[in-house]
């Protein structure tokens, strides 16, 4: 091992651990307090129903995001991706939200039901005996806080799976008060090889699972959280639709959080040109494909001209909801697609940072269309306190979860990091590979990765 590789090694074990993301902790409680102060008031003013309904939106997509963002780390174990190993943790960092995901949707069964689902009463009696069933207060409450336990559970074990062989190799940097902790976690992983390759079979067996559940889970929340609000209306693809539109999220998420995060760890040399154009592709590809969806979905039901399926549409294509639907198909689609579809605007931290913001606004966006319509009593689009109190409380408990977790432990993985760096150039190919990239595009000095791999 040459001295310039263990100088690399060591940079990115302080780095891992450094990050204090005060910001996120600082402006987490502030919003999150404000939030709740605004989310009581509303509900002691009169105006329940609407922060209720409001509350059910930003579960919606907060929920969205982190599960997301845990199966963008998923697929990335299952396809085994090496492109990534620098950033891949503010992905998995988004972990501790899903208590407040847990606990946001009991609350939604519980003290705001009546709020969200009470409209769906009046319609249950027409409706045959066998969807009744499927939708009563009990049977959907069970299957959708079951669900989340366990997907989230398996995710927490992925991620801590993940964490452990870098909470191994960083312990020595870690101050005082965090290293009970790691050396508890690492008791047990002694770091040899039969170790090493013991935990990456226990990763190999977790990923995939939570690939499977996530679907299965995130479309009984698309079935559950926005199709049953309207018991008449369906949509077989709705559940996909969710899914990938909340996978889509996480990748322009990341784009943010990386962007942020080099800094905080100070390795804002180490995240590349290279690996942000391989991200701004995959945000790139997951918007053509939420807009194939979308078109999927609506031509289906347009050719089909039924009473029952159209009104959905209908509702929010035309009359008082057009501009937000415009603003949908702007956001997610149009503005993404011509932003990304330039190398240069992929690669460039303030271009992907504003596509990346523009697309996550518009998912947000996207899921107040798909369920305000559905159970609002005003005559269109209302935003005002009763909406802006769940919206910051969630934001704010989202960000201050992943500060906590940012704080606790390594929010950068030096041996996926050491992979990336070393290997990005030959891009799985074993041997240099170039396309669309310049030398200036990568991390490493070639004669670092020459030197200690072959070609």
């Amino acid at each position: 091992m040459t001295e310039r590789l263990m100088a690399l090694q060591q940079r990115l074990a302080a780095g891992a651990v450094r990050g204090r993301y005060t910001l996120f902790v600082n402006l987490g409680w502030v919003l999150a307090i404000g939030g709740a102060a605004l989310f009581v008031v509303a509900l002691t003013g009169g105006e329940g129903s609407r922060a209720w309904q409001a509350f059910h939106v930003n579960w919606i997509f907060f929920t969205g995001i982190t599960g997301g963002s845990l199966a963008l780390a998923a697929v990335h174990k299952v396809v085994n991706a090496k492109w990534s190993g620098v950033i891949i943790r503010f992905s998995e960092a988004t972990v501790f939200f899903a208590v407040v995901s847990v606990i946001a949707c009991i609350l939604i069964f519980t003290l705001g039901y009546e709020a969200i689902y009470g409209h769906m009463h009046e319609q249950l009696h027409s409706l045959p005996h066998g969807k009744a069933l499927w939708l009563s207060h009990e049977f959907m409450a069970g299957r959708l806080i079951l669900g989340l336990i366990v997907l989230f559970g398996v995710g927490w074990k992925l991620v801590r799976a993940d964490l452990t062989p870098d909470m191994a190799a960083v312990k020595g940097a870690v101050d005082e008060a965090r290293r009970p902790l790691y050396e508890q976690w690492t008791a047990g992983y002694d770091g040899s090889p039969a170790g090493a390759l013991a935990n990456e079979a226990k990763i190999r067996r977790l990923a995939p699972l939570y690939v499977v559940l996530y679907a299965l889970v995130f479309t009984l929340i698309a079935f559950d959280g926005i199709m049953a609000l309207q018991p008449h209306w369906f949509s077989n693809l709705l559940g996909g639709w969710y899914f990938m539109g909340s996978f889509l999220g996480a990748h322009t998420l990341l784009a943010l959080l990386a962007l942020y995060g080099r800094k905080q760890l100070g390795i804002a040399d180490l995240v590349s040109p290279k690996q942000r154009h391989d991200l701004g592709k995959l945000c790139f590809g997951f918007t053509v494909f939420w807009a194939y969806l979308m078109w999927s979905q609506f031509l289906v039901i347009w050719y089909g001209n039924l009473p029952e399926e159209t009104g959905f549409v209908f509702a929010r294509l035309w009359g008082p909801w057009q501009p937000v639907g415009r603003w949908v198909f702007l956001g997610m689609f149009l503005i993404p697609f011509w932003g990304l579809i330039f190398v240069a605007a992929k690669k460039s931290p303030l271009f992907l940072g504003i596509f990346a913001t523009i697309s996550l606004v518009s998912l947000w966006v996207e899921r107040y269309l798909l369920v305000t319509p559905s159970v609002t009593h005003e005559a269109g689009p209302v935003f005002g306190l009763p909406e802006a109190g769940p919206l910051l409380l969630f934001l704010g408990c989202f960000l201050l979860a992943y500060g906590i977790f940012a704080r606790t432990f390594p929010m950068l993985s030096p041996r996926l990091a050491t992979i990336t760096l070393l290997d990005e150039r030959k891009h799985g190919h074993g041997e240099e590979f170039f396309h669309d990239e310049k030398p200036a595009d990568f991390a490493m000095p070639a004669e670092l990765d020459r030197r200690d791999h072959s070609r």
